[in-house]
């Protein structure tokens, strides 16, 4: 080991969630699977509504939206594409106090290796980036679930930290309105 951190304290990308909502257009919605196909090379998951909400139209098992998850190596080298795409510029209001991040996308053409396809047109995607460190699994595993000691669990500054180390601006949040 080149630093002094102890193996268990380093920080890693546990996993990518991208998702496009589309609302009630199913024309919309296919575009958007397309196009998340397209960027990953992973068939989506269609999300439902669970809701009667009858101003918007909506109806429970109506689907509005679609989303998929990326682990491992391929979510690092989608987490570097998607940061080219921001410029490697990212806001400390886009941390949560669990670590993670959440930015946008408003045009997926922005994303290095993405070609613009006249079926999709213009669309934007949410990101959704989940930090975490060794260890974390004791807390969904089976048997002896357990929790995550306080000191163990990745805080905003550990993210914000991580994310400097990956050569990624973090611009500082304005205080006033």
């Amino acid at each position: 080991m080149t630093t002094n951190e102890h193996p268990m304290r380093k920080i890693r990308i546990e996993k990518i969630t991208l998702n496009i909502g589309a609302g009630k257009e199913q024309a919309r919605l296919e575009k958007a699977v397309k196009l998340l196909k397209a960027i990953t090379g992973i068939e989506p998951v269609k999300t439902t509504t669970m809701k009667r909400i009858q101003a918007w139209g909506l109806r429970p098992g109506l689907p509005i939206g679609c989303k998929l998850t990326v682990r491992g190596k391929k979510a690092e080298s989608l987490f570097k594409r998607l940061l080219q795409a921001r410029d490697n510029l990212l806001s400390e209001k886009q941390f949560d106090m669990n670590g993670n991040l959440t930015f946008g996308i408003p045009e997926y053409i922005d994303i290095p290796d993405a070609k613009y396809d006249p079926d999709i047109g213009i669309m934007g995607l949410m990101v959704c980036v989940t930090l975490a460190r060794p260890g974390y699994r004791i807390c969904k595993r089976r048997i002896a679930t357990k929790k995550i000691p306080h000191k163990h669990k990745v805080t905003k500054g550990d993210a914000i930290t991580f994310m400097k180390k990956l050569g990624v601006q973090i611009q500082e949040a304005a205080t006033g309105e």
